[in-house]
């Protein structure tokens, strides 16, 4: 484990810390492996369905089921071992997937099947995010999480351009059966690497892994979200980021309004590279305390560039634009170590379970939104207007964005 504040940590340190290396390797094999999933799976429904309806719900039915795993399962992130959870969900993964490409499901039974994966995915993505300041502690745990963010990001490209690749090489069914591939080995990372840790709740024995898990869950989310501090920091991190979804979830249609050459695709993209380049900058060159006191100011940054859209910028001005605005989410990286402080260690799982599941509770209500506002007003205007929504939030969270007072004076983190 690294324990150090004492000097700015560099990413030599947080990949020296073996456990981290294979989180890091697990985690982006399986951020892959979903990718090429999910559009190989698209393809497929569409190939035998021709529905472009059923096609949209094959790409986003592994998670429109994970707030349901959330409000009602998190509480197994802290009642069994992590590693059992991480690897047993993969090796699930692995299962289904195999089913998906052996090519004897209907349509309709392979949405379900790959809903009731969604269903479980948020157990295992607490698991595995409240194991990260096990391993990385200090101002560590701060710039691993910035890594696994920037992880995400890169791998979902490169998923995207993998399975493109694929589908045109061996189809969709060789892209899935390449897929479970991936499960296989982001399992044996995490079996080979992860050290075995007794639950949180319960200990060694595991006598917390029986009873009620759907009553616990509604339990411990209901006394997390009555802590005032646990409260403000949960809205603090779901509202400002989350509002300019609605913006994004609007990219085709602004791109189509502009001119036959211009490509909501390069608009994406520009919104990627903004919050990579904003994760990298802030949590590997700017200081803790630093950080922490800039946090107000980045989610302000989300908001202000999005009210030029009112004047219907041109393709490359537009991505511009949306590649500073995405910056801002580095934001939630000065409140990283807060909100760990805040949480109990014994429901570390559930707390990072909650704090996933109501970002894209948010964010699927802002895209939503955004949507359904392009029926009355200009896509342009519905941009503009989640940066307005996402300055209202930031200025109304301002005090919880914002550090304690001795924080900043003493120059170290809370």
């Amino acid at each position: 484990m690294i324990v150090t504040d004492s000097r700015p940590v560099t990413f030599r340190d947080v990949f020296a810390v073996a456990e981290f290396r294979v989180l890091f390797g697990s985690y982006s094999v399986f951020m892959i492996g979903e990718t090429v999933k999910m559009l190989a799976l698209s393809v497929l429904i569409y190939e035998r369905t021709g529905s472009g309806l059923l096609a949209a719900l094959a790409y986003v039915t592994g998670f429109l089921p994970h707030a349901v795993g959330g409000v009602f399962l998190l509480a197994l992130a802290d009642r069994w071992p992590p590693r059992l959870l991480i690897v047993g969900y993969d090796l699930f993964r692995l299962a289904t997937v195999v089913v998906l490409a052996l090519g004897v499901l209907s349509p309709a039974a392979m949405l379900g099947l790959v809903a009731v994966v969604g269903l479980l995915a948020p157990v295992s993505s607490a698991a595995r995010s409240a194991l990260l300041p096990e391993v990385l502690q200090g101002d560590a745990y701060v710039l691993g999480r910035s890594v696994l963010t920037i992880a995400a990001g890169g791998t979902q490209v490169a998923g995207f351009a993998l399975g493109g690749l694929l589908l045109g090489l061996v189809g969709p069914y060789g892209a899935l059966w390449l897929t479970a591939a991936t499960c296989l080995l982001a399992a044996l990372l995490a079996r080979v690497g992860l050290a075995p840790r007794a639950p949180r709740v319960g200990g060694a024995t595991g006598s917390a892994v029986t009873g009620n898990a759907i009553g616990e869950t509604w339990r411990v989310n209901r006394a997390l979200l009555a802590d005032r501090r646990v409260r403000g920091l949960l809205l603090a991190q779901w509202i400002p980021g989350s509002l300019l979804v609605g913006a994004e979830g609007v990219a085709v249609p602004y791109a189509a309004g502009l001119d036959a050459e211009a490509s909501a695709g390069i608009l994406l993209m520009a919104a990627a590279f903004g919050m990579l380049v904003g994760d990298l900058l802030v949590g590997r060159f700017v200081a803790p305390a630093r950080r922490e006191a800039l946090t107000p100011w980045l989610a302000l940054l989300l908001g202000v560039p999005m009210l030029a859209f009112v004047t219907r910028p041109g393709l490359w001005s537009a991505a511009a634009l949306l590649t500073i605005a995405t910056a801002g989410f580095s934001y939630q990286l000065g409140l990283a170590r807060r909100f760990l402080d805040a949480v109990p260690e014994s429901r570390r799982g559930q707390a990072f379970g909650l704090l996933g599941t109501g970002l894209m509770a948010v964010q699927g209500l802002a895209a939503a939104a955004g949507g359904a506002l392009t029926e009355l007003v200009t896509p342009g205007i519905v941009m503009a207007l989640a940066g307005v929504a996402s300055l209202a939030a930031t200025v109304t969270l301002w005090r919880i964005l914002a550090p304690p007072p001795a924080t900043v004076e003493a120059g170290i983190l809370p």
